[in-house]
């Protein structure tokens, strides 16, 4: 399981060493695409085939559904961890998320989440503030 948050430097090269702990997880080969909130998703192959089938199983006639696809599916990448543990972000990725020298890797399960470290701060504080209100509502669906 992917959990916990790490910060991590970004090179001149546009590489990025994986947390040690996502490491042994994630494999040689992963995927990174464009995520929600301006945010990349990182996910170890295995996943990714599982999102990516389910993604292709949404129904083309609906413009919601053409536009998520075209959003993750081109906006992903193959990448491959290096033999020192890094990734090597694409640059259109890299813009998309506005990663500047500082990102925040923060596990999420089953896949990864890459953050500028200023954005990732900004997010985490509008969440924390509406923590009641989500366990509220969590609350109301059974989850707690």
């Amino acid at each position: 399981m992917l959990i916990g948050e790490y910060i991590h430097t970004v090179d001149d090269k546009n590489r990025i060493s994986l947390p040690a702990r996502f490491r042994s997880q994630v494999g040689k080969h992963i995927v990174v695409t464009r995520g929600l909130d301006t945010c990349l998703f990182l996910y170890p192959l295995k996943e990714w085939q599982k999102f990516s089938e389910k993604l292709a199983g949404l129904s083309v006639g609906q413009s919601g559904s053409r536009g998520l696809n075209r959003f993750m599916l081109a906006g992903a990448a193959e990448v491959e961890v290096d033999s020192v543990g890094r990734i090597l972000i694409p640059d259109f990725l890299k813009k998309f998320a506005g990663l500047g020298e500082k990102v925040v890797f923060a596990g999420m399960h089953n896949r990864v989440e890459i953050w500028d470290e200023t954005r990732w701060a900004a997010y985490k504080e509008k969440v924390e503030g509406q923590a009641d209100n989500l366990a509220e509502k969590l609350g109301e669906i059974g989850m707690i």
